[in-house]
């Protein structure tokens, strides 16, 4: 048995997003991978009940917080520091950052370390981001990438992009993708359908879009489009608001789109699958993603998918989904015209979507992992 530690701050403290991603590893690994000891280390306590469930469930995953007194109120001091020691007294073989990030001293320590990028899109695009932000984020992935002893992306487009701007070599990243909630693939009830449909007031007739509303995710295009749908078809949008949502509130008062576009803020995930299998489209016109989750939970509901070029949308939506510019109004109208109005073809892309999405399998990527982390370890005289 190997003891395995995991960056587990955004397990404990974020619901969507690198929350999602590292409740997912553990879950996986801890269910394809079962014969090691796995903990999530965070630097306080904070109720979550999607991941206590998923320790209630699996004995040999645990979560761990600061030992010492004087950690437990330095918490961010601890994450980025003091971590290491406390990794070697438990005698973890392994630590895996989930989030972007590694202890800087980690590899000073006997512990064997594996980070995980997301994405660089402070770097790709800076004017989404505050100076400091910036500078904080390069230098933390900067340094993590440089002294993992194995880097994963979460797709083509991240790694090309960790080896153009922090000039790592290819041959030390790996591309893992991730899959998303298997709630999403399963059939939903008309009852829970016509249930969710009254209580957030959805339209017959609706095209989706799921992911927090900013600048970056450029959601705007698609409600500039709706005027030329036909009248009976809806928008809507499910995400935390930024202020950029003031923006598309804006714009839709001046097209007195106030009736066809539905903003839908602190969805309970318990009820987002029925949401998605309402629409008749998804949309995700984001100028640039590391990955794109929502379009996996899109293609495992059975929706079609409307997406943007430019990054790696297209590695999420596979062949079959329908990809526009990002500024491309009129192309996105056009892309959402003809899907409308063609029963068949969106019969198809559902079919081959949920066929594309296969190839996102837990247990495809829990094997991928468990390779990465067999052989940092081999490297290090250890068996996994």
């Amino acid at each position: 048995m190997v003891k395995i530690g995991f960056d587990g701050k955004r397990a404990v403290q974020n619901y969507t997003g690198l929350g999602n991603y590292s409740r997912y590893i553990a879950d996986i690994v801890c269910r394809f991978r079962p014969g090691h000891d796995y903990t999530l280390y965070a630097p306080r306590c904070s109720e979550n009940k999607r991941l206590a469930r998923l320790v209630g469930h699996y004995p040999q995953l645990h979560l761990a917080y600061p030992s010492k007194r004087i950690w437990r109120s330095l918490g961010s001091l601890w994450r980025i520091w003091g971590i290491t020691r406390q990794l070697e007294h438990d005698g973890i073989a392994l630590f895996h950052g989930l989030s972007n990030e590694l202890p800087l001293n980690i590899h000073r320590s006997r512990v064997k370390s594996v980070v995980t990028i997301h994405d660089l899109i402070f770097l790709r695009f800076p004017q989404f981001y505050h100076l400091i932000d910036r500078m904080i984020y390069a230098y933390k992935f900067r340094q993590a990438c440089l002294h993992a002893d194995k880097i994963v992306a979460i797709s083509e487009c991240t790694k090309n992009d960790i080896m153009r701007f922090f000039h790592i070599p290819a041959d030390k990243i790996v591309v893992i993708y991730q899959s998303c909630d298997p709630a999403f693939g399963l059939p939903v009830g008309e009852e829970k359908k016509e249930e969710v449909r009254r209580k957030y007031g959805l339209p017959e007739r609706f095209i989706l879009n799921v992911g927090s509303i900013e600048e970056r995710k450029n959601i705007l295009t698609a409600a500039k489009a709706l005027p030329s749908l036909p009248p009976e078809v809806h928008l809507v949008i499910v995400g935390r608001r930024t202020p950029y949502t003031h923006e598309v509130e804006r714009f839709v008062r001046s097209e007195r789109l106030e009736n066809r576009v539905h903003i839908i803020h602190n969805l309970p995930f318990d009820d987002l699958p029925a949401v998605y299998q309402c629409a008749e489209l998804f949309v995700y016109p984001s100028r640039f993603e590391g990955f794109g989750i929502p379009i996996i939970e899109a293609l495992q509901s059975g929706i079609p998918v409307v997406a943007a070029t430019g990054s790696c949308l297209e590695e999420a939506g596979g062949p079959d989904s329908v990809y526009v510019h990002p500024d491309d109004v009129a192309g996105m109208a056009r892309a959402f015209n003809d899907l409308l109005a063609d029963p068949a073809r969106r019969a198809l892309m559902v079919e081959r979507g949920k066929a594309y999405a296969t190839c996102f399998s837990e247990e495809k990527q829990a094997g991928q992992l468990a390779e990465v982390y067999r052989q940092v370890l081999a490297a290090a005289g250890m068996d996994f």
